[in-house]
């Protein structure tokens, strides 16, 4: 039976995303959320890292561009900051990025706007309706058909249910019965955390859209500070273990002083505070394995956290939730036959792979990690240092590949180009040559 009538659970980006998807066609789309949806760009309770930055890689945007066309000018008609990553001064664990490769647009926003202006763009579809305010608590089936309860008594009965609700999903308790035994589930939690700070004013540091200090295995502190809009800035901390920023403003200007490279503390000191320190902590990397459940029953897909939560260090949430809503699309303008839910499933296991796989590798390589990783893990991992050596001494063909993988524009196959290979050895024979050096406009 074609879904005609299609409920969403959670109204944060991948809601959103998957209510443009579902859209058309005479179906009746209704987005539930839990929280009361704010008419302003504010955070709210629902989204716990709203506070925290936000970018939105270039594989996202050109798949939200395809759901809502017109997407990215309504970001930058209010205030979003567009800028290329190589722009960026970004010190990894080799050094200084090269600032003259290509690389990929971005667009800087807080999340709260990125939010906001999102769903204005989704609730003016035909047949699309958001309500705040309502929190599912049960999921229950007649026949082919779902009902969705929430807390204040009401059902909602629909042909196809996505679960949206992020980290917190409760879909598999929901289903209940329907599915024989637990949901196997991997998790790789380094115990990252971080904490922001939002400023305003003129950092005095040129054409930079901002400023990047990675954290490394060895030297696991680092921050961010980025242009969003209004002329504000936000500037970050992140730790791991014991070692993560605090909320206090003393201890996290403390924090800032000591990282690796004194620019994030100096840029800090040349703006005005506008907000608390806040806090965010919730950064395992969790994936259900819902793909592989020949149980699994239709008229059910689970996407975005709730299927596959990423650390949010490294910005990948927002643009997999589009992308994973391009394919419920066309599953659903196909009329999700009997098993489309699950062959959807597999679709998204095979989408998050790399994703996953860059997160996930970088994380396994902090000593507050309890996994190890895998021998091929640390093969990958080793080829990557080997690649960013290469483009902190100069290698444009290394930044770019690099750059293409990190925004999920190319496949890690990439980073094996002849000319890389051939490039590192010549480079272990021969040196690798001068050094990036460390961007002028940066403060001391």
């Amino acid at each position: 039976m074609p879904a005609h009538r299609v409920v969403i659970i959670g109204a944060s980006t991948t809601g959103l995303f998957a209510a443009a998807a579902a859209a058309g066609s005479g179906r009746a789309v209704t987005v539930l959320e839990r929280d009361v949806l704010p008419p302003d760009p504010v955070a709210r309770p629902g989204v716990p890292q709203g506070r925290q930055p936000h970018v939105f890689l270039h594989r996202g945007l050109l798949a939200a561009e395809q759901l809502l066309p017109g997407f990215r000018d309504d970001l930058l008609a209010v205030g979003a900051v567009s800028f290329n990553t190589a722009q960026l001064a970004w010190l990894n664990a080799q050094g200084w990025a090269n600032r003259t490769s290509r690389s990929f647009e971005v667009l800087s926003t807080s999340r709260p706007l990125l939010e906001t202006t999102l769903r204005r763009r989704v609730v003016e579809l035909t047949g699309v309706r958001i309500e705040g305010g309502r929190q599912v608590v049960g999921l229950g089936a007649t026949g082919t058909r779902w009902t969705v309860s929430t807390a204040d008594g009401a059902e909602f009965t629909a042909d196809l249910v996505i679960d949206a609700s992020g980290r917190n999903s409760r879909a598999a308790a929901w289903l209940g019965d329907r599915l024989a035994g637990a949901v196997r589930t991997t998790q790789i939690d380094a115990r990252i955390g971080y904490a922001t700070r939002r400023y305003r004013g003129n950092p005095g540091i040129g054409d930079l859209p901002g400023v990047l200090i990675a954290s490394t295995p060895t030297t696991s502190t680092g921050g961010l500070a980025i242009s969003i809009e209004d002329g504000h800035w936000l500037i970050g901390a992140l730790g791991a273990g014991d070692d993560r920023p605090p909320r206090d403003v003393a201890g996290f200007e403390a924090f800032l002083a000591r990282l690796r490279d004194p620019s994030l503390a100096r840029v800090a000191q040349r703006l005005e505070p506008v907000s608390d320190v806040n806090v965010h902590r919730q950064t395992a990397n969790r994936r259900r394995h819902y793909d592989e459940r020949a149980d699994w029953p239709d008229g059910v897909v689970v996407m975005g956290d709730a299927f596959c939560a990423f650390n949010p260090v490294y910005g990948q949430g927002i643009a997999v939730g589009a992308c994973e809503a391009l394919l419920a699309r066309d599953a659903i303008n196909d009329g999700m036959p009997p098993g489309a839910a699950r062959r959807l499933l597999r679709q998204f296991d095979k989408l998050v792979a790399l994703p996953w796989s860059v997160a996930t590798a970088t994380d396994l390589q902090f000593p507050t990690c309890q996994q190890n990783p895998t021998r091929l893990g640390a093969l990958q991992d080793n080829w990557a240092k080997q690649l960013e050596k290469l483009s902190v001494h100069g290698n444009a063909r290394a930044a770019f590949a690099l750059s293409s993988v990190y925004h999920l524009m190319a496949p890690p196959r990439r980073l094996l180009q002849p000319a890389l290979i051939w490039a590192s050895v010549v480079g272990g024979l021969r040196g690798y040559g001068p050094a990036n050096p460390r961007p002028a406009a940066l403060p001391e």
